[in-house]
């Protein structure tokens, strides 16, 4: 309970450093112009195309799971990322990423530690994938200078937050491989680091890691793993075309591709785990608009509200539907995730 409260208070304070750099030194006027100036066509059209990265990623979701099941049914896959989305944006922690699999597990009576296994496979991939494009993206810069009016330190740091994310991709990657491919005496290592703990609890923690690894089962077909990248490539170029559409809502437009760098920094930022990704998000998707696409702070700021707010509401609303319709309240999940989080 301690450590739970320790580390709620750390996001909760991270989330208002965020938001005060956020905020801070912007023409209130100007942020509240912006708030109401968005172009009523396409913020209809945004709210309809909100839930699409749901459809994308339960699609892609399903070749990971068929390994255990032949048939898990879409509705369950939907649902989880609905109602994971939903938890993360209501509490810190980034519990929806525990939430997700344990309730799609319970769901369709598959092992949990399979499909959490799934989880770490899927989120190694969006990093990797990302990644991949803002490095074409980069490499681009030479053949279209014209385009790039960003300052030089800009790309730079970019460019650093690309290798970090590839790293960090390669290391759990690796890590993942190791498990799969050398499972035994990955188990033997784990069973090691095990021994000073009570025989029932290290027994129960080794079956965890044995479902766990279950779940990496995706790596041992190489169609698998090439219908997994096509389809990684399809969510995430999704969500740049979402918002691609936003920016045109306010009667901004960019080539499609350019806008790899702001997406990539609001993937950064909401990878932050502060309450409703407040703050993270926020102060992200603002460096990502004022420093790549040349666009006044204010505005930016103005902007990031907006699309902060569409997702949020758009998301609550299908994730508090499904609760609804399945009488499930959102404090039994956010105790499903506290559990499996201990």
């Amino acid at each position: 309970m301690k450590k739970s409260a320790v580390r709620f208070s750390f996001l909760l304070l991270l989330s208002f450093v965020l938001l005060y750099f956020f905020f801070r030194k912007v023409e209130w006027k100007e942020v509240l112009g912006y708030l109401t100036t968005v172009d009523i066509k396409f913020f209809i059209i945004l709210i309809f195309i909100t839930p699409i990265h749901f459809i994308t990623r339960a699609i892609r979701w399903e070749y990971l799971l068929k390994h255990e099941k032949k048939k898990v049914k879409f509705s369950n896959r939907f649902s989880g990322y609905a109602i994971g989305f939903t938890v993360s944006f209501i509490f810190p922690g980034r519990l929806g990423e525990l939430v997700r699999p344990l309730y799609v597990a319970q769901k369709e009576k598959m092992s949990k530690g399979f499909v959490m296994g799934t989880i770490v496979v899927e989120r190694t991939f969006d990093i990797m994938i990302m990644c991949l494009l803002l490095g074409l993206f980069i490499l681009s810069k030479p053949l279209f200078p014209s385009y790039f009016r960003a300052k030089e330190e800009a790309y730079s740091n970019l460019q650093l937050w690309g290798i970090i994310g590839v790293a960090i991709a390669l290391f759990v990657f690796a890590i993942a491989l190791f498990l799969y491919f050398f499972r035994e005496k990955a188990l033997s290592i784990i069973s090691f680091f095990l021994k000073p703990v009570p025989h029932k609890v290290s027994h129960k923690i080794l079956e965890v890691f044995e479902e766990f690894i279950q779940g990496l089962k995706f790596f041992h077909s190489i169609g698998n793993l090439l219908v997994f990248i096509f389809l990684s490539f399809v969510v995430w170029l999704g969500i740049i075309f979402y918002y691609w559409i936003f920016f045109f809502a306010y009667g901004i437009s960019f080539p499609y591709f350019f806008l790899m760098p702001y997406v990539f920094l609001t993937m950064v930022g909401a990878s932050i785990p502060t309450p409703g990704m407040a703050g993270g998000f926020h102060y992200f998707s603002m460096v990502g608009m004022t420093s790549f696409l040349d666009i006044t702070k204010s505005q930016a700021v103005g902007m990031t509200i907006v699309i902060h707010a569409i997702q949020l509401v758009v998301t609550c609303l299908i994730g508090y539907a499904i609760l609804w319709k399945e009488g499930i309240s959102l404090f039994q999940l956010k105790k499903l995730g506290e559990v499996a989080d201990e």
